[in-house]
């Protein structure tokens, strides 16, 4: 933990790997049946060049005090082409809801180029990450002298306090120069940090899935930033398990609940009878970045980023009117096709050999979340606010019992 403007500590963050990870706690090593084969980091890096970074903020416990905290929330950046490259990216989006925000799709839409970074961040900090990305850009090589970034959002005011704007500038610039390639730090981290999703801790997830070499061998990897769901609706390869774990649903660790409970939380004290409960209805966001190797056009990545849908629908999530539900894909593939005057030479996947893509898309979209599920840790936030971490014990008694894991 770090205060808002310690960057030294914030720089030590960008280098940590999950506690999870490290103990093999991932989907694939759990050898969840979501399917596909996971690439070697079972992460979006397994795409070669594309670089993540954080930047985490950490501050304060107790009552919310507008402006002082308590903080949980940051960026998370994702360069295409790694840092140093300016050379734009084939690209497309989606939008399955539209309660949210993704800036610099329309010129994404119409020329068909994703040109810098994508980053996100907590719903009120859009304009800061997208102003500091400028500001970061500016005087380096090969950079155009005017830009229109992606920056998306989810919103995490429950456990952070999100009109004290504790996103700043310097804590963008940390994220953009610390981005690397390898395993990507997952769970409370970046924009993740004070995120729910389906009642349990959310935040950063990442996965990937490699097409066999009959299929031309690309792979796909997808990173989210998962805030959305109802309890009861959540799946895991098929298996419900938030019906099989419908307690530790979040609530307030503190005395009397606050004054400010819009959504009509509860204490942590006061959970009904053996911990069950319905839990909240269905709100939140989740956005997602898909990247992939496979020579894919503008026409053609759009039909990819849909797909993301699919993984998000076998998970639970089927885009409630409260929820920004926004995708963005690329391709790696085709370098120079954009950032040259002359006529570009691309090549492409046929159209009849694009439904594999589709398929890894979609089940990359699942073991994210998972992924994300998996990282989680219990937090506690503004106001004593507390949402618990998936317990994994229980996840995978639950897949047992459905037979889904031996």
């Amino acid at each position: 933990m770090w205060p808002v403007r310690g960057m030294r500590a914030a720089l030590c963050l960008l280098a940590a790997t999950s506690p999870l990870a490290a103990q093999g706690g991932r989907e694939h090593e759990l050898r969840l049946p979501i399917g596909g084969t996971a690439g070697p980091l079972n992460a979006i890096t397994d795409v070669a060049g594309v670089e993540v970074g954080h930047a985490t903020i950490v501050q304060g416990n107790g009552k919310l005090v507008v402006g002082m905290g308590p903080v949980r929330t940051g960026v998370t950046v994702v360069h295409p082409r790694g840092k140093s490259s300016s050379d734009p990216v084939f690209g497309a989006w989606f939008t399955l809801n539209g309660n949210g925000e993704m800036t610099g799709t329309t010129w994404l839409q119409e020329g068909g180029f994703l040109e810098g970074p994508v980053a996100i961040t907590n719903t009120h900090s859009v304009g800061v990450v997208r102003d500091a990305i400028l500001q970061w850009q500016v005087g380096k090589p090969g950079m155009q002298p005017w830009g229109l970034p992606v920056v998306a959002e989810t919103y995490d005011g429950g456990l952070n306090d999100i009109n004290g704007f504790h996103v700043k500038p310097e804590h963008v610039f940390a994220a953009l120069n610390g981005a690397k390639g390898g395993a990507v730090q997952e769970g409370a981290v970046g924009g993740g940090t004070g995120m729910v999703c389906h009642g349990f801790k959310g935040g950063i997830g990442s996965a990937s899935r490699v097409l066999p070499r009959e299929q031309g061998g690309y792979t796909v990897g997808v990173l989210v930033q998962c805030n959305y769901g109802a309890r009861r609706d959540l799946r895991i390869a098929g298996v419900p398990v938030g019906e099989e774990i419908s307690d530790l649903l979040p609530c307030y660790a503190s005395a009397t609940l606050p004054d400010d409970n819009p959504r009509g939380g509860r204490l942590c004290s006061a959970q009904p009878p053996g911990g069950a409960g319905e839990g909240p209805p269905e709100v939140g966001s989740i956005i997602v970045v898909v990247a992939t190797n496979a020579p894919l056009v503008p026409h053609q990545l759009q039909r990819i980023v849909k797909r993301v849908a699919v993984g998000l629908g076998r998970q639970g999530g089927f885009g409630g009117n409260g929820s920004g539900d926004i995708f963005v894909a690329f391709s790696t593939a085709n370098a120079g096709a954009g950032s040259g005057s002359e006529n570009a030479k691309v090549e492409i996947v046929s159209n009849a050999r694009i439904s594999p893509l589709f398929n890894a898309t979609a089940q990359a979209t699942e073991a994210a979340i998972t992924n994300a599920l998996l990282a989680g840790e219990t937090m506690t936030g503004a106001n004593d606010f507390r949402v618990y971490a998936m317990p994994r014990d229980r996840a995978l008694a639950a897949m047992r019992k459905y037979n889904r894991l031996p």
